[in-house]
């Protein structure tokens, strides 16, 4: 390992290893800012000490490369440390979401395989008592939910003995999230994750950049900025749980340059009345992913919040990425953009046909940094792989898209989202888009229920904005009265919120039982 400066050329190469650059810069820059969670910051310096320390920890407690630790706590300084120490070490890390049921936790934890638990005070009802499972625990914050951090840790100035990963060696298993089901392991390898580090090199990245995570560390979106922001020799600042007056105030203060929010979080912090007096000036980019991105809401965040807006498309399997770089492509914007380089993104018929342009079908992706599949799970891996004529292995998306005459793919809508109403296809997502346009809805979901009549009909929930007083028979009236017979609304219910995911997605079927436990 090179003792040399970061440099732009150090990110040419076809792999390389992100605690190294770490370790580079907290040579170099020791007193640079690497992290900071509102209560605690570490230096490059100090971040780079406590990888040594968590790695020889992890060594000494006998875990090999290929062993796996389980990491459940809330977004913090010392979760970082002990994710980016373990990879040091060679150990996959399985970050586990801390809202699960704790049967689905148990069932995670023995997916995994996890030799250690490092958790906080906030999980105890997700991850039950401490005799449960037998797993030994360490509590990052120091409190009674396991042994000690501190007290776990070898001396400080341990070093590990020196591991070198290479490219097919699993970096982490990150579970779905469960919204089509009992979540699967997804194993990432080093060679994926390092792809997403090269890729910074387009979006600005380096030494100055300052990235605000507001988003959970279990989840892939939040990953896919964590990582390069650290590799490229940035400081990336952790909300542990996203207000959007906060946000807006951290921003302004931190003279933030990256960020990643859902869908969700942008349409919150747009509806701030006072947005605009925020001084968000220092944006570079601001990327999004994980959830469908209206075009209205992404032209309002071009036209008041400056900097590039960059939309991902794809799948934490990684069966390709599409791009829509929105600031360059205002054109664009009902579109998630074009196959990333190196990425093969088409669209194939029920009988496994590939469509051309302009017709809707099942999104399939090939991509170099694909999962290697689910953990142990090889029935279900072989289910979501798709081969064209020559071999080649595509993940299957789940979703129904089309691509136009200039290479951009549009969404109709979720596969298994879509909606069989007397013989005819009925997708949510149009119906979802011409409730937005009503002024009174802020947020709606589609959802098909069962029909004795019809197989399945369309049920709409809508949240009202503040202050508007529609009924629900107002709503599905105006609805039904600019779409055709076959969309027509069986019902409309208003609701408070949308049950939504950690990441923003609305998890319609928490909607469905709710409206068949309804009308049991």
């Amino acid at each position: 390992m090179t003792n040399e400066p970061l440099s732009a050329s150090d990110f040419d190469h076809d792999f390389g290893v992100i605690a190294e650059l770490i370790h580079r810069t907290a040579q170099h820059a020791p007193q640079r800012r690497a992290l900071a969670d509102g209560s605690r910051t570490l230096d490059y310096a100090a971040l780079d000490a406590l990888m040594d320390r968590v790695a020889a920890a992890l060594q000494r407690d006998g875990l090999k490369p290929g062993d796996t630790i389980a990491i459940c706590a809330a977004p913090s300084t010392a979760y970082a440390a002990v994710f980016l120490g373990a990879l040091r070490a060679g150990v996959v890390v399985a970050p586990l979401a801390p809202g699960v049921l704790p049967e689905s936790f148990a069932r995670m934890m023995a997916d995994a395989d996890a030799r250690r638990l490092f958790v906080d005070a906030g999980v105890a009802s997700t991850v039950g008592p401490a005799e449960a499972g037998g797993i030994p625990r360490v509590a990052l914050d120091d409190s009674t939910a396991g042994q000690p951090l501190e007290d776990w840790l070898p001396p400080a100035g341990s070093r590990p003995v020196p591991v070198a990963p290479r490219p097919d060696w699993p970096f982490n298993i990150i579970y779905s999230s469960g919204t089509t089901g009992e979540p699967k392991g997804i194993v990432q390898g080093h060679g994926m994750r390092w792809a997403h580090v090269r890729r910074g090199r387009g979006y600005a990245y380096g030494p100055d950049t300052v990235a605000l995570l507001s988003t959970p560390l279990y989840s892939n979106t939040t990953l896919v900025v964590f990582f390069p922001a650290l590799a490229w020799g940035g400081t990336v600042l952790l909300m542990p749980k996203f207000d959007a007056r906060r946000y807006l105030e951290i921003a302004q203060a931190e003279r933030v340059t990256h960020t990643m929010l859902v869908p969700v979080q942008y349409q919150r912090l747009m509806s701030q009345p006072d947005f605009d007096r925020f001084d968000l000036s220092s944006y570079r980019v601001k990327f999004s992913t994980s959830a469908p991105f209206n075009a209205a809401l992404k032209a309002d965040v071009l036209a008041r919040w400056p900097g590039g807006l960059v939309e991902f498309y794809g799948m934490t399997e990684g069966g390709g990425t599409c791009i829509l770089e929105a600031h360059a492509w205002p054109g664009k914007l009902h579109t998630v953009g074009r196959p990333s380089e190196g990425h093969d993104i088409r669209v194939i018929d029920e009988q496994g046909r590939t469509l051309p342009v302009g017709e809707a079908g099942e999104v399939v992706g090939h991509s170099p940094g694909m999962m290697t599949g689910y953990h142990q799970r090889p029935e279900q891996t072989r289910a979501v792989e798709w081969f064209d004529e020559t071999g080649k292995r595509f993940i299957r998306t789940g979703d129904v898209g089309r691509f136009d005459e200039d290479g951009f793919l549009t969404l109709v809508d979720r596969k298994k989202d879509m909606i069989i109403s007397g013989g005819f296809n009925i997708y949510p997502s149009d119906l979802e888009a011409v409730l937005r346009e009503h002024p009174a809805v802020a947020e709606v979901s589609v959802i098909g229920v069962p029909s004795a009549e019809w197989g399945e009909t369309p049920v709409a929930y809508a949240v009202l904005r503040e202050g508007r007083g529609e009924t629900a028979a107002e709503l599905r009236d105006w609805l039904n009265a600019r779409v055709g017979k076959t969309q027509r609304l069986a019902d409309l219910r208003l609701v408070a919120e949308l049950p939504r995911s950690a990441i923003g997605k609305v998890l319609k079927r928490e909607l469905r039982d709710l409206y068949v436990g309804a009308s049991a």
